[in-house]
């Protein structure tokens, strides 16, 4: 559902999304709005344009990176539904001064799970890739530490990808003597 332009624009008051989608047009594969939650599908090259202008537009000012994960759409709706890409990342961005969020999500082809880092902006997306990069096997393009964060260092695989068999056996860690 794309928002009514026309009217805001005529207000002289444009919501996020509404700013957003004017900003980055090309960019946007998909806009909804349910209850206040304001929700924008962009692709993925986009995404570092994007999260800048989120953070340095005076009327967005979005400091707040308040969530980042993923999801996996492997056997979305029990397999009946097949989607174009396997993952999105979403994120969750908050302004702190002008009390407004806004949902972001990024389509991650299964072949090539890369998004770029976001740490350069919000130093808290640090953990949050590192836990997307642990449970899902999402690369961050840049991130200064992409190491695991949940799982110790010789677990093999992805815990929360949906191919992830769940009754595989890891490997033993503990004390060597």
């Amino acid at each position: 559902m794309t928002p009514n332009l026309t009217t805001s624009k005529e207000q002289g008051i444009l919501t996020p999304l509404q700013r957003v989608q004017e900003q980055f047009s090309q960019e946007v594969v998909e806009t909804h709005a349910f209850r206040g939650d304001e929700t924008l599908v962009i692709r993925p090259g986009a995404l570092l344009a994007v999260a800048k202008f989120l953070k340095t537009a005076p009327e967005l000012d979005f400091n707040f990176l308040m969530d980042l994960t993923a999801v996996d759409y492997l056997f979305f709706a029990g397999g009946r539904v097949q989607k174009e890409f396997r993952f999105e990342v979403v994120y969750h961005f908050y302004s702190l001064k002008h009390n407004h969020r806004l949902r972001i999500k990024v389509p991650v082809d299964e072949k090539d799970p890369e998004v770029d880092t976001l740490t350069g902006l919000w130093p808290s997306a640090d953990w949050y890739e590192r836990e997307a990069w642990d449970m899902f096997g999402i690369q961050f393009k840049g991130h200064p530490n992409l190491k695991r964060i949940l799982m110790y260092e010789e677990f093999q695989g992805h815990a929360l990808r949906k191919d992830y068999p769940f009754n595989k056996r890891q490997p033993l860690i503990g004390p060597q003597n």
